[in-house]
């Protein structure tokens, strides 16, 4: 028996369309259901901190720094897991990393109903839970889009990355209800039991590759065998950094993505329910103002990559960021009131359209400077971008110990997107790519 006729005999090898097989529902599209289902369920595991911030400061009289300082390692943590987590899954299976994420998550989770020190809440929901939802960031959503489909992958990056949004617009009045009602505790035992629901799911209808079932990718008019685990990925990942270091154009890149992340994650996403609560604001109210974000959120990041096919992506980072910077200036006018007036309507509207506009244009931006590597190059923008929104989840909850409000937490970071508008243009358009490192 040749070597050929050996493989066909251990490799399973595709059904042949037949009349009935073209209607059934091709495994991919199982598989991105959960894939978008336990993307959402990481929506509410980073919705939760924010909510937390009033109820643990009353309850342990610890300072809003200090919360902040466990928010802020759970986001820089989220943002370096990243780039090593799509190494884990070629090494481990991206099932097997999933499920341990969220076991992990929900052991954070769950025992922060028994912490009674500050140092207890930085392990379970700053380092437990950020290596948990950091483990399922946009490294799982690419690896499984890559692996499972070879036609309809824009749609399905866009469909798994709204769900984030998703997410958010879900959980976020749910687990403010409970938070008003019932106490943060609660709220932490259903992040913690929902963590643990959506493993069984992930052990029984996530797989790791097509071939382990014996199908083709979705789209693919040959049978793709599963390739062999890659232990070297994270070495290269590393290297890549290294390389991608020594040139302008990244830390151009990276420095605009933590502005990015200070302005959105670190400081909306952290700190808006809190700043607005302040203001008398309801915590409900305030907490579907900021879900409402992630509706528009979708809008804005589809459009943005349809106008990155058709602008230069430099002026359109300098754009988005200007505007951001604007609505960040205005936003202290509008938290005066504890209703939700039409100005701050079209603040939530608007911010949300230009939350994570800057995605396309970054990635794009990657892509021309970095050819092959970019997607790595961008793994290691995508932390600092999470690095910058770790450092102002903390420095805002300083700030609002020190000053009594958020007011000047607000002008800096409108400051700030002013200067990564600026950084944004001195990206030159064409730069000395990174060689490709074997």
């Amino acid at each position: 028996m040749t070597q050929t006729s050996e493989a066909a005999a251990v490799v399973p090898q595709p059904p042949k369309p037949g009349r009935g097989s073209r209607m059934r529902v091709h495994r991919a599209w199982f598989v991105a259901a959960v894939t978008f289902v336990t993307i959402i369920g990481a929506a509410a595991f980073r919705s939760v901190p924010g909510l937390l911030i009033d109820p643990l400061h009353d309850e342990f009289d610890w300072s809003r720094g200090t919360i902040s300082a466990a928010v802020s390692v759970n986001l820089a943590l989220y943002g370096l897991t990243a780039p090593f987590a799509a190494a884990l899954m070629d090494r481990f299976g991206i099932r097997r990393v999933v499920a341990v994420a969220l076991t992990v998550i929900a052991l954070g989770s769950g025992l922060t109903v028994w912490m009674t020190a500050a140092w207890q809440l930085m392990l379970c929901w700053g380092l437990l839970v950020g290596l948990g939802s950091g483990s399922m960031a946009l490294a799982f959503a690419a690896t499984v889009t890559n692996r499972w489909f070879t036609e309809r992958r824009g749609l399905v990056t866009g469909i798994l990355t709204a769900a984030s949004a998703s997410g958010q617009l879900i959980f976020l009045p749910l687990l403010s209800w409970i938070v008003e009602r019932h106490d943060w505790r609660p709220a932490a035992v259903t992040v913690a039991l929902a963590a643990l629901a959506v493993v069984p799911f992930v052990w029984l209808l996530l797989r790791d590759h097509p071939a382990d079932v014996g199908l083709k990718p979705y789209g693919a008019t040959e049978f793709v065998p599963k390739p062999a685990p890659v232990p070297g990925a994270a070495r290269r990942a590393v290297t890549v950094l290294f390389s991608a270091a020594r040139t302008g154009p990244f830390w151009l890149l990276a420095g605009t993505f933590a502005i990015c992340g200070a302005s959105t994650n670190g400081l909306i996403q952290t700190h808006f329910v809190p700043a607005a609560h302040d203001h008398g604001m309801p915590l409900t109210t305030a907490a579907s103002l900021l879900a409402v974000i992630g509706v528009f959120d979708v809008v804005g990041t589809i459009a943005s990559g349809w106008f990155t096919d058709r602008f230069e992506a430099r002026r359109l980072l300098a754009v988005y960021y200007s505007l951001r910077g604007v609505s960040l200036l205005f936003l202290p006018l509008l938290l005066v009131t504890p209703s939700v007036q039409p100005p701050m309507i079209f603040f939530i509207v608007f911010y949300g359209l230009d939350w994570v506009a800057t995605v396309p244009p970054t990635l794009a931006l990657c892509r021309e400077q970095y050819g092959e590597d970019s997607a790595i190059v961008f793994g290691w923008v995508l932390a600092s971008h999470q690095v910058g929104a770790a450092l102002v989840a903390f420095l805002g909850g300083v700030a609002r110990d020190a000053f009594g409000s958020y007011d000047v937490v607000w002008y800096a970071s409108g400051a700030l997107c002013a200067v990564a508008a600026l950084m944004a243009l001195v990206i030159r358009r064409r730069g000395v790519g990174v060689a490709s490192v074997a």
